[in-house]
């Protein structure tokens, strides 16, 4: 099932099997440095990826970031828990995307898209306390903290974002 948001410099399209090779060069340790899971092997990437396929577009999306002008893979963006009151957004971008606005551009459009299209009012956005540039575009989008996380690999903040509109 295709969807696409579209926003000044990005694509962000629902992910497919097609979408794998491109994502999976794009992870790297200092991607994943702040990510629930480390650099997968092949194999195991392909795993996930049938299930994010397979995944019911009723609880989740995942999508595909690529520049418009160029196609190019940066990264993946996503929201989860659709049916709860604060469905969660996340993203990861690759290195050579990092510190271009890429990452606010795409939260903020599937912000917007959920607000508008699934008429959310708001949604929740954790980020490692660590993680200074994730922590920004929650900033940018007037989120505020309202929790913590701890796990085994970093302790995070999570933010509340109001609705885009």
């Amino acid at each position: 099932m295709g969807l696409r948001i579209e926003s000044a410099r990005l694509c962000l399209d629902r992910f497919e099997l097609a979408d794998a090779d491109d994502v999976f060069r794009c992870i790297t340790p200092a991607v994943t440095r702040f990510l629930s899971w480390d650099p997968p092997t092949f194999d195991d990437y392909m795993s996930r990826c049938e299930s994010l396929v397979q995944a019911d577009i009723q609880t989740e999306v995942q999508f595909v970031i690529r520049r418009k002008d160029s196609r190019e893979c940066l990264g993946i963006a996503g929201i989860d828990r659709l049916r709860d009151d604060l469905p969660e957004l996340g993203i990861w971008m690759k290195e050579a995307a990092h510190g271009q606005g890429y990452g606010r551009e795409a939260v903020e459009a599937i912000a917007a898209w959920a607000s508008s299209i699934l008429n959310k009012g708001g949604f929740i956005y954790p980020v490692a306390i660590e993680n200074i540039a994730s922590r920004r575009i929650a900033e940018g989008l007037r989120g505020e903290v309202f929790a913590s996380r701890s796990s085994q690999k970093y302790d995070s903040v999570v933010y509340r974002i109001p609705a885009v509109t």
